[in-house]
């Protein structure tokens, strides 16, 4: 089943949320042009551009949504944004090959992906510098933390796993195995979920017992994985479109006909929009969750990646 994509007219929708709420924010990391768009996305438009040069594409937000932090691959850093008034105010420098990053949820600690060294880097940010380094598997993607803190799972893309870290004594404790070269990896009510490119799947992982519960067939080279009104939704970079299945039946619903090269994804704060970057068109998509249709297209700045967590959720 395919889902075509509709638009609204500028002007319209959007202007009528907007009037007298507070709006969701996309922090959106854009690889070429070196900069992070902050998009309104109840009107579509840019508050502000933010350069932070080295070529962008890690993404987190701060538990009390203060702070974006940016990964540079190119500089090798680790940028900190304040969100209110977009000022850089501190630059962490990083060893090999940062690229995914996730933010422990007390806030002090980030973990940052090694591409190139088979490691996390563990960030204090009070003190500004890595405290610490845990061993994974080859060639680190996507990195995410349990609700409470105490694991820490990386997708492996390049030994097609995952490993589960122990965040209190920084020891691995499982690996799993995923499909081929999984990227991006997301945790929804106790399962891990990576996408995996090499494969076009989406593997299922029950975390507790470390068990894997199943693979869906998704479309070409899936990029990262969201979840919003029961259903789940990847990012097909080759195939221009966003699979969706129910999170139940591990089903896949349809597909959504998005921008060119879709990568980074992530869900509005009351979960009735999914937000989908699209490297090779310049924008981001935003879907509503319920009618699977896409209901605005906005502009961000050149080559826009947003790999990780990247709205900004204001109440």
């Amino acid at each position: 089943m395919r889902l075509f994509r509709i638009g609204v007219a500028a002007g319209g929708l959007a202007a009528v949320l907007s009037f007298g709420a507070v709006a969701d924010e996309a922090f959106v990391t854009n690889q070429s042009s070196e900069d992070v768009s902050i998009i309104n996305l109840e009107t579509g438009e840019a508050r502000m551009t933010v350069p932070v040069g080295g070529k962008p594409a890690g993404v987190a937000l701060s538990p009390d949504g203060k702070v974006a932090w940016i990964v540079s691959p190119e500089s090798k850093t680790v940028s900190a944004v304040d969100t209110t008034t977009g000022e850089v105010t501190r630059r962490i420098v990083l060893e090999g090959g940062p690229l995914g990053i996730a933010v422990h949820p007390g806030g002090q600690l980030l973990y940052v992906a090694d591409w190139y060294n088979a490691r996390v880097h563990v960030v204090d940010t009070t003190r500004g510098e890595a405290v610490g380094r845990v061993a994974v598997g080859e060639s680190p993607s996507g990195l995410a933390v349990t609700d409470d803190g105490t694991l820490l799972l990386s997708a492996d893309r390049d030994s097609n796993q995952i490993s589960i870290v122990d965040t209190a004594t920084l020891k691995q404790v499982a690996t799993i195995p995923t499909g081929e070269r999984p990227f991006g990896i997301t945790i929804n009510e106790g399962r891990a979920y990576t996408a995996d490119v090499g494969s076009n799947t989406v593997t299922v992982i029950d975390i507790a017992t470390h068990k894997v519960l199943g693979q869906i067939r998704v479309g070409e080279r899936p990029y990262a994985v969201a979840f919003a009104r029961g259903r789940g939704f990847v990012t097909d970079q080759y195939a221009d479109t966003v699979t969706v299945f129910d999170v139940e039946t591990l089903k896949v619903l349809g597909k959504v006909d998005v921008g060119e090269y879709p990568e980074g994804i992530d869900v509005s704060l009351d979960g009735a929009r999914v937000i989908v970057a699209n490297w090779f068109s310049n924008t981001i998509s935003v879907i509503d969750a319920q009618t699977l249709e896409v209901i605005d297209e906005y502009d961000t700045g050149d080559g826009p990646r947003a790999f990780g967590l990247f709205i900004r959720k204001t109440e």
